[in-house]
């Protein structure tokens, strides 16, 4: 909502020292977010002013039309003579009143005005467009042709209202009342303890039997229609500048003189409000829900088919109008420029149910003014006052009259009341504000309070926001001050910390962040086309997801069961941006449906929910997971002056998964395997115990092309809570021995098809309790000197024992042990 505070000081006598900037804070403080304050004409300068156009030469041999003009500017010039101007537009002619920016002034966006030759002429000035003073499109697409009563020499920069300052107000779903100026300065008085001028406060007559016959069929949808005439409106007349440049201010384009005071009355109060062409009308206004099928052109030219919980305005032929969100094409008020224009109008001022509006709104796609403040509630009594204040500017700015007949459809409703204890807000806000001070602060809302200990509280019809009492404890609090409210910080009980699994995920976090990952968290919404992307079987298990019933996109109706797709994702973003050395992780849940579908029980709000209450919701729940996964492309090692670098690759992502398994305590591994995104020949398969805890390794080029990643892209994913539950998380203090270690060296040659993980594993179990540490330190592959099919791996043993110095016929004697075992499990030959 966009508020000038020009148009904000007739309703409230702010100090004429504050700017915009001071009422931003007050509103703020006052629970309004205010988010800019836009400064029109801030860098505006004059002398721009009205001229009348005297003569008009066309210039010839250019390649658009050109128009050399005299414009008499009176004595703005300094000299009283004709100012000669070269301009472009076509939209004035001879005798036409414009406005003219002479030589020194500055218009906006800083661009200067001085003399200059152009086309062959010296144009000492400019005849201005709205888009050049920055008012915003007033519909013409050219040159500003003011009224002919306008002075010439008249400062325009007063006339148009060139300079102020508007607040732009994102106002909540809750605070309809504030999508109007009337709202706004209901909360500005009450900021700054100032009286308020109510627009609505006119003296509106009662409804007789002369008004325009109207018949409201569903009075649930539609509680309150007023209906007034006003006749033998001047086809010619315009919007006064005034009424203009307000609209422009506020967002809206001025159209013609009954549109334009509708919107403007609409902005002013908060009602939405409609004009019929009355010769347009045929019969009795009616109100009543779509029949299935009906179909009705809207004023934006789209014939749209209705649904039958749709609101429609009828007349005889059918529906005229979605009501509260838009009017019909058939009864349209016909605009000044056309040949024969509106004379006679019917005002509609009416209330409709919300729900109704939003559900219309969305339904045909058609959010409008109208809909946004009847889906967040509009004032029911200001009805009466809109099409009163409407119907006096009419007769005011067209000439017309107003007829006497008042038509005013009312369903019977009695005013919503609360009763609320007096000390309801101290509770609440943990202060002591006093029986006074919540009486004073809901009256001034608008509340009528009675009663002592217990008030009983009567809301005014602008807020129907205000539904119990929680709701007035908020007002009491919001108008004395978020920021006067203590803060007090929670004390937890003590020997509460972190769970086991925080603080296991904490670690994991902090040591892959230490290996050089940057965490990239992610939405947790997949579409299904993504498993086929990841080459998953048909019957992969990760193939079966919870699917959300309001999804943020329909692209995305489901919940993830892996945290490859986001971070895929991410790292294709950053690369498509600069970015090509990327290491990114996250840990983060992934949903898994269980086997036996529940539905969850709604808890009670009255109460603590029981423990079996709480363990039935939980068992409705899926399966959640916690997993960590690392995604990585381009440069691992970074060339310079120290080496070439090297690029990230399988190994990395398997080093990773190593990286958090030693902060789990456990023991990985790995061994070769092949699953869904991964390269077969390069898919790593990362065991604790029996169980498959995730996979490692290079992805599979059709995976990087259906994801857009860089070339040789390697990836992992781990269950981290699988790790968990098998790993001891006790720290260990480091033992330092004594005793020297001893090192034995041994290379085995193995045929090139058996992993490196086999055969540690297997001198891991041949040497021993005395094996300390065992390291593969290369690979060498040679058909000539190993044979074809052949590979050697070398490895380093470490030795030692814990209380002696072993000899070197022990460290031999276990060597030989780790070798033979290696020899009969995997066929390992020594080297040699």
């Amino acid at each position: 909502m966009r508020v000038p505070l020009s148009w904000l000081r007739e309703y409230v006598d702010l100090p004429a020292t504050e700017t915009g900037r001071d009422v931003q804070a007050k509103l703020v403080s006052a629970g309004l977010e205010v988010e800019t304050v836009e400064h029109l004409g801030a860098d505006l300068k004059g002398p721009l002013v009205v001229g009348q156009v005297l003569t008009i030469e066309e210039l010839e041999g250019f390649k658009k039309p050109i128009r050399f003009c005299t414009v008499d500017v009176g004595q703005a010039n300094g000299t009283g003579e004709p100012q000669e101007i070269v301009c472009g537009a076509r939209n004035f002619a001879v005798g036409d009143k414009v406005v003219v920016v002479l030589p020194g002034a500055t218009l906006p966006g800083g661009f200067s005005i001085s003399a200059r030759k152009t086309y062959g002429k010296t144009s000492h000035g400019m005849i201005c467009s709205s888009d050049e003073l920055g008012m915003g499109d007033d519909g013409t697409k050219g040159i500003i042709v003011l009224p002919p009563e306008t002075e010439v020499g008249k400062d325009a920069i007063e006339l148009l209202e060139l300079v102020d300052e508007v607040l732009d107000i994102a106002v909540t779903a809750n605070r309809g009342d504030c999508l109007s100026i009337r709202g706004v300065a209901r909360e500005a008085a009450i900021a700054y303890g100032l009286p308020l001028s109510d627009p609505a406060l006119l003296d509106v007559p009662g409804p007789n039997a002369y008004g325009y016959p109207v018949e409201v069929s569903d009075p649930l949808g539609c509680d309150r229609f007023t209906a007034r005439t006003v006749t033998g409106l001047s086809p010619e007349a315009r919007s006064p500048i005034w009424l203009q440049r307000r609209l422009q201010k506020v967002g809206m384009r001025p159209i013609s003189l009954a549109v334009d005071v509708t919107n403007y009355v609409m902005m002013e109060l908060g009602q939405p409000l409609h004009a019929y062409d009355r010769s347009l009308v045929q019969g009795t206004i009616g109100v009543r829900r779509a029949t299935e099928g009906e179909q009705i052109k809207t004023l934006d030219g789209v014939e749209r088919k209705l649904h039958a919980e749709d609101l429609v305005i009828t007349d005889e032929r059918g529906p005229i109008g979605l009501a509260g969100v838009m009017g019909g094409a058939n009864t349209e008020i016909a605009d000044h420029s056309e040949a024969e224009g509106t004379t006679d109008v019917v005002i509609e001022a009416a209330h409709f149910d919300a729900v109704a509006i939003a559900r219309t709104a969305r339904r045909h796609k058609l959010s409008s003014e109208a809909s946004r403040r009847f889906e967040r509630g509009v004032d029911p009594q200001a009805a009466a006052a809109a099409a009163q204040r409407t119907v006096d500017l009419l007769v005011l700015l067209a000439g017309g009259t107003a007829e006497a007949g008042v038509t005013e459809v009312v369903a019977p409703s009695a005013p919503h009341t609360i009763a609320v204890p007096a000390d309801h807000p101290d509770k609440v806000a943990g202060v002591s504000y006093g029986r006074e001070t919540v009486v004073r602060r809901l009256q001034e809302v608008g509340c009528d309070v009675y009663g002592q200990d217990e008030l009983i509280v009567t809301v005014p019809s602008w807020r129907p926001d205000l539904q119990e009492i929680n709701d007035l404890a908020e007002e009491v609090i919001r108008l004395e001050g978020y920021e006067n409210l203590p803060s007090t910080l929670p004390k937890p009980p003590a020997g509460r910390g972190l769970t086991q699994r925080q603080r296991l995920h904490r670690r994991v976090g902090r040591a892959l962040a230490g290996a050089g990952y940057v965490e990239a968290p992610n939405y947790p919404f997949v579409g299904e086309q993504v498993f086929d992307q990841l080459l998953l079987d048909a019957g992969d298990p990760k193939r079966r997801v919870v699917k959300l019933t309001n999804p943020l996109s329909d692209e995305e109706p489901a919940l993830r069961t892996s945290l490859l797709p986001g971070l895929f994702a991410a790292l294709r973003r950053n690369d498509g941006r600069g970015s090509h050395d990327l290491a990114l992780f996250e840990t983060g849940l992934v949903f898994l449906p269980r086997e036996e579908q529940k539905i969850a029980a709604v808890l009670p709000v009255d109460r603590r929910p029981t423990d079996d209450e709480i363990a039935e919701l939980d068992a409705a729940l899926p399966e959640q997971p916690r997993h960590v996964a690392v995604v990585l492309a381009g440069a691992r090692e970074q060339a310079g002056w120290w080496g070439k670098g090297r690029p990230a690759d399988w190994a990395d992502a398997v080093e990773a998964a190593r990286v958090v398994a030693r902060e789990a305590g456990v023991e990985l591994v790995v061994r070769g395997g092949q699953y869904g995104p991964w390269h077969p020949g390069r898919c790593a398969e990362l065991v604790v115990g029996d169980t498959v805890v995730g996979h490692a390794g290079e992805l599979h080029p059709r995976v990087v092309k259906a994801f857009g990643l860089p070339a040789r892209t390697s990836a992992m994913e781990l269950d981290l809570d699988v790790l968990e539950a098998a790993g001891d998380d006790t720290p260990q203090a480091p033992s330092i021995s004594t005793f020297p270690v001893a090192t034995q060296d041994v290379a085995l040659v193995v045929d090139k098809f058996v992993p490196h993980a086999e055969v540690e594993a297997a001198l891991r179990a041949g040497a021993g309790e005395l094996l300390e540490g065992i390291r593969l330190f290369d690979v060498y592959e040679n058909e000539e000197q190993l044979g074809d099919g052949k590979k050697s791996l070398a490895y380093a043993l470490r030795f030692r024992a814990g209380d002696r110095t072993l000899t070197v016929d022990e460290a031999s004697a276990a060597r030989d042990a780790a070798v033979a075992l290696a020899g009969e499990r995997t066929g390992a030959v020594l080297r040699g």
